[in-house]
């Protein structure tokens, strides 16, 4: 039986927006940029939308466009009343004297890739991607039409072929390097910070295409801590243990999302009572796995746990 999020009844899916433009460096940190200067300015028109949005970021009518889309997609941004203002997160990260304004830190990488893949509200390809798709291995064809079989399943309006092709195209292009070419110069080829996580690579041969699952190195403890956290919370917030099976298993877990297998998972799990500094324990009880957590979310902000990772 097919869970999670996508399968509710009040569901709408998301495939375009980024007008076929994957996200690229710089993009969030301008898109602070640009609505902390608005703030200050008080301006009282969108800097998306405006007149001389243009000039103010300083690219073409459909990248602004593709900015604004990730910003939101990512968290780092939210909109009210088709006003833009930045989140805790998005200030967090990308202010001047923020935690990692230039994406410099891998872990940012990583936390940009939790926010777009564990929430499916505006990247339903991402999601449907990371946390349903059955194999290891895939082609792109074969990931459209799976896609176009999940709409008519679920019977999901405004929905083209052409559309899904489109935002497949540029989920790949946000995990997969182009390889450098006469025409291609290798920081085009890096277009997408995701790219350097390895998560999609090139099949034997380059073909096709598969996960790349297993151990992450770069992962820093604080980004998982963070990610077992919002998963918490929105799967089971009134519980005060959790089990393996969950956070390995279920759409929008840390498991799936990062593409870690269950070695490395109990690994983390074993070490995060010092990670957390005892705001988690890990409990092997009879035979039952489980994640204990000793903080009230009410009480707690979580992306405290992210400050960890740029200590160093």
């Amino acid at each position: 039986m097919n869970r999670g999020p996508l399968f509710n009844g009040d569901y709408r899916p998301h495939f375009s927006g980024h007008e076929t433009f994957p996200l690229r460096y710089g993009w969030l940190k301008k898109a602070v940029d640009t609505i902390r200067t608005a703030e200050v300015d008080k301006d009282n028109v969108s800097v998306f939308t405006a007149d001389d949005a243009i000039a103010r970021f300083g690219v073409g009518k459909n990248m602004v466009a593709s900015i604004r889309h990730w910003a939101i997609a990512t968290g780092i941004v939210e909109e009210a009343s088709n006003r833009p203002k930045t989140t805790p997160l998005g200030r967090q990260l990308f202010d001047d004297g923020g935690l990692d304004p230039y994406m410099e830190n891998p872990s940012t990488a990583w936390l940009i890739h939790w926010q777009l893949c564990s929430y499916p509200a505006k990247k339903t390809t991402w999601f449907w991607t990371f946390n349903h798709y059955p194999t290891l291995s895939f082609e792109r064809d074969g990931l459209v039409r799976s896609i176009i079989d999940l709409v008519k399943e679920r019977e999901w309006p405004r929905a083209s072929q052409a559309t899904i092709k489109n935002d497949v195209a540029c989920f790949i292009r946000t995990y997969l390097p182009r390889l450098p070419s006469g025409r291609t110069s290798h920081e085009e080829a890096l277009e997408s910070p995701l790219t350097e996580l390895g998560l999609i690579r090139s099949g034997d041969n380059h073909h096709g295409l598969r996960f790349g699952r297993g151990r992450k190195a770069s992962l820093g403890p604080g980004v998982f801590c963070y990610a077992v956290s919002e998963f918490w919370r929105a799967h089971s917030i009134g519980t005060r243990t959790l089990s393996f099976e969950a956070l390995s298993h279920e759409p929008g877990c840390p498991g799936r999302v990062f593409q870690l297998d269950e070695n490395d998972l109990i690994d983390r799990f074993s070490d995060i009572e010092d990670t957390s500094k005892g705001l988690f324990a890990w409990s092997e009880t009879a035979g039952l796995k489980q994640l204990v957590r000793n903080f009230e979310f009410e009480t707690k902000d979580i992306t405290t746990f992210i400050k960890s990772d740029y200590e160093s």
